[in-house]
């Protein structure tokens, strides 16, 4: 067997910020900039997660989850996708509006999808964070029964690129 290359990240990497919470039973989406993921520059010698933490710690406080669910190629760059949980008190000013369920983005067993759009995204991120809140106790202690309840619905699909 041969010796494994070192592998590196050529271009930039950014950090694409879900900054969601729970509205009663609803799940939200806010940020700086309005209900959008909110993207943020990563330097190279910056641990993604600990940047994200640190952002959301001085934007609205100590975040209560802070999770990486996928990366992909975008514009260019690697991007790292995060869902990041925060408090209703956490949201201030910050415009939110309730997160609809999206289709996945799909595609076959050995590439990615040609297009994945924010809402797609968003869904595996929350689908992420529903298998998690079942099956990490770190993230179960950190999130509310209101929390388990509003992810109850979304649960992990089959690989239907197999057929």
């Amino acid at each position: 067997m041969g010796e494994r290359p070192d592998w590196d990240v050529e271009g930039p990497v950014r950090a694409e910020i879900f900054l969601v919470w729970l509205n009663g039973d609803q799940a939200e989406l806010t940020g700086p900039d309005g209900a959008v993921p909110w993207v943020v520059q990563l330097e190279d010698i910056e641990h993604p997660v600990e940047v994200v933490d640190r952002i959301v710690t001085g934007l609205v406080g100590p975040p209560t989850v802070v999770h990486s669910t996928s990366w992909r190629r975008h514009a260019g760059a690697v991007m790292l996708s995060f869902v990041v949980v925060i408090t209703p008190e956490q949201v201030g000013a910050m415009a939110s509006s309730p997160i609809d369920r999206s289709e996945l983005a799909r595609s076959d067993a050995r590439r990615a999808p040609e297009r994945i759009g924010h809402a797609q995204v968003l869904e595996h991120g929350l689908r992420h964070l529903a298998w998690l809140v079942q099956d990490d106790p770190v993230v179960a202690g950190r999130l509310s029964a209101g929390w388990r309840d509003a992810l109850a619905d979304y649960v992990p699909e089959p690989f239907r690129s197999l057929g």
